[in-house]
């Protein structure tokens, strides 16, 4: 009898402690609900800047909304690697999620969402650019095979040229300017830099500013008046608002990551991502005119450009450049979109 009683005690030991194990919120399987995620999530600004404001806010209500159970921890200004470089660690799960233009290095077909002069004013990017877009709906889905879901975009301004030396004729892109500029390393921004007078030199946006800094190159294009003022207003004395491309970030998780969330946990992460999302499209016009200021009141020369000498700078480049890189987007894509707008 007593050994029985000390099986029986042994038994009920086990399975108290089984019960326990079951309950305890470090455990698996269907208390994952319970589990606190802590993701990293990288973006390109500075500390500070506007854009990673909004990212500390849109943080903020992801934990709110999960009620603490998911957190973001930021890394800004590439403190991560250049975002071409943390897009392939998305892709793998070695990092959560980054908002910042898509590369091509995993694809050629992103580079549609920079396309040079594919869109002329806030009106047609609202529709072009719109999550729901058949431009963005094909970006999801490319996202998706590499492992990683779009959860969100961030609109931020039409693009231009910063240069820490006056070019010549600036209006005029039939004329050689001489002036080696940093562009991404993306076929598009090369040719249409080189269509409209200029020297390209193919860089990673985290190198820019050393780059310009030497002398290695004397200005750059792939941002807007925000992006210059943020990363090199200290370098810039020019700027071109060409209005060459339309930047749009684009904010996506690793998908292996998002599907370890519990339910709770993924609706508060994509209802505070269409919550941004939303106030972004409200916010970013009129904050590309008040960072044109920003620029002008640092003492940089702001060169203002009429209707005919920018429709003559978008007419060049779609001549010059879409032939060449609309193939690499995928020229069907290409065409409706085009054909969207007009």
């Amino acid at each position: 009898m007593k050994g029985l009683k000390s099986i029986s005690l042994v038994i009920c030991v086990i399975f108290l402690a089984a019960s326990l194990a079951a309950c305890s919120p470090s455990g698996t399987g269907d208390n994952k609900e319970n589990e606190v995620k802590v993701w990293k999530f990288a973006h390109i600004r500075p500390a500070g800047s506007v854009s990673d404001l909004d990212f500390q806010a849109f943080a903020k209500d992801v934990e709110n909304r999960s009620n603490g159970s998911l957190k973001l921890e930021i890394y800004p200004a590439s403190q991560l690697g250049d975002y071409t470089v943390v897009q392939e660690r998305v892709s793998i799960g070695d990092i959560h999620m980054q908002v910042a233009p898509v590369g091509t290095n995993l694809d050629k077909s992103f580079g549609i969402t920079s396309a040079p002069y594919l869109v002329e004013n806030w009106n047609q990017a609202r529709k072009v650019y719109a999550s729901d877009s058949k431009l963005n709906t094909a970006m999801a889905e490319i996202l998706d095979k590499n492992g990683m879901k779009l959860i969100a975009v961030y609109p931020l301004y039409f693009g231009g040229i910063a240069l820490v030396k006056e070019p010549k004729e600036p209006g005029n892109a039939d004329v050689p300017k001489n002036i080696k500029i940093r562009v991404p390393p993306i076929k598009s921004f090369e040719k249409t830099a080189e269509a409209l007078g200029y020297i390209a030199t193919p860089l990673p946006f985290a190198e820019t500013f050393t780059a310009m800094q030497t002398g290695i190159v004397e200005g750059a294009i792939g941002a807007g008046a925000e992006g210059y003022y943020s990363n090199f207003k200290d370098l810039v004395k020019w700027y071109l608002p060409l209005n060459d491309h339309f930047e749009m970030w684009y904010m996506y998780v690793n998908k292996e990551e998002f599907n370890k969330l519990s339910p709770e946990q993924q609706k508060a992460l994509l209802d505070a991502a269409k919550a941004m999302e939303e106030k972004r499209f409200r916010d970013a016009e009129q904050q590309e005119k008040e960072f044109e200021g920003k620029l002008a009141a640092e003492g940089i020369k702001i060169v203002e450009f009429t209707d005919a000498e920018l429709a003559a700078f978008a007419k060049k480049t779609r001549e010059q450049v879409w032939p060449l890189v609309k193939g690499d987007y995928g020229e069907k894509l290409f065409e409706s979109i085009v054909k969207e707008i007009q």
